[in-house]
This record gives C-alpha cells, structure tokens and sequence, in this order.
C-alpha cells in the first residue's frame, strides 16, 4: 500500500502571523466578530510615467522594474481625458500597476517592511497620517535602488513608486493596529 509523502505547505511569514494573532486583535479593538477583525486584503503597486510621452524606453524600464520587484507583468494605465497644460492626450500611457494578493501579497509587504525600508538613507519610519478614510495605507518611494532584486545596471533611470495597503478595516485606527503586528516602522512622535 502506497503512503502519501508528508509535503510541507509554504505559508508566507506575516501571514501565518496574522492568523496567529488575528484573536489577539479582536479582544484587542474591542470586537464582537472575528470577521470585523481588520485584514490586509490587496497591495497595489503604481509607477506614474510623467516622462514616457518623450521616451518610449522608460516605460520599458518601468516595466522591467515593476516585474522583477513583483513577479507579475504589470498592466498600463492610459490617460481618461486630455489636459492640455500637461500636453496629455486621451489614451497615451501614463502610468504602470501591479494588484497584488493572497501569498504574493504578504511576501510582498514582508519584503518591503523588513528589507527594503531599513535601507532607506536617513529613515526615521513611515508616516501615520498617511491613511484614508476607509483605513487604506499609502506609502511612496522615491527611488527604486533599495529594492535587492535589482541591479545597478536596472537603476540607472531612477523613478518613484507608490504602494497602497488596501485594508478591509472599520477605519484608520484598526488599520494601523494591523500594519503595527506586521512591522511597520511608523515614526515616532514629536515629544
């Protein structure tokens, strides 16, 4: 009789985390539900190209960047209306993003709290006013030399990058309870 092989499941670091904690969270907040508990549901990572309408190889190199940092090929983001004072015409391509979720997802903010933003130069943590009404998380990069999985040869064209933690939260304050358990280094207030 054949016996199946034990195979170990992978489950990503900040995600066996969460479920470990998420009881700790709603005694925590105060609720009644485990499903009120707050929950990081996508990461959503944009790269505007402002400079593409002069060279088409800077949306390569976008894209290049956006693919290895994520592991998805990114989709472009076109122009809706035309505005004639930042010479953009309806449907040229302004931008680049990458919806993340499920393992992805948590890899991709466990790389980002863990490695990437303790390289920052004269980093003293992350904003925590940068959140909106519904408890969504926004975060920008100036530069995308920090990331390891490029090259220097990669960064030579340096440009910014916005991730945005999209959480399924009562508001702000949850959310930030959320991103507190995962790591994130908010800065510390004046005294």
């Amino acid at each position: 009789m054949a016996t199946k092989s034990s195979t170990a499941v992978y489950v990503p670091r900040l995600k066996s985390l969460y479920l470990a904690e998420r009881a700790n969270i709603q005694k925590e907040l105060g609720l009644t539900n485990v499903n009120q508990v707050p929950k990081l549901e996508k990461i959503v990572v944009n790269i505007g190209l402002g400079k593409a309408k002069d060279d088409k190889k800077y949306i390569e190199i976008a894209t290049n960047t956006l693919r290895k940092i994520t592991g998805q090929q990114p989709i472009e983001t076109t122009a809706r209306m035309s505005i004639a004072t930042f010479k953009l015409r309806e449907g040229s391509k302004i931008g680049l993003k990458v919806t993340l979720r499920g393992d992805r997802m948590y890899e991709m903010a466990d790389r980002l709290i863990a490695i990437v933003l303790p390289r920052l130069r004269d980093f003293h943590g992350v904003s925590a006013k940068a959140f909106d009404k519904q408890g969504n998380y926004s975060l920008g990069l100036t530069d995308q030399t920090v990331f390891p999985e490029l090259t220097f040869e990669e960064t030579s064209n340096p440009h910014g990058m916005q991730f945005v933690f999209v959480i399924k939260s009562k508001g702000p304050e949850h959310s930030k309870k959320l991103l507190q358990l995962f790591g994130m280094p908010f800065e510390k207030g004046v005294k």
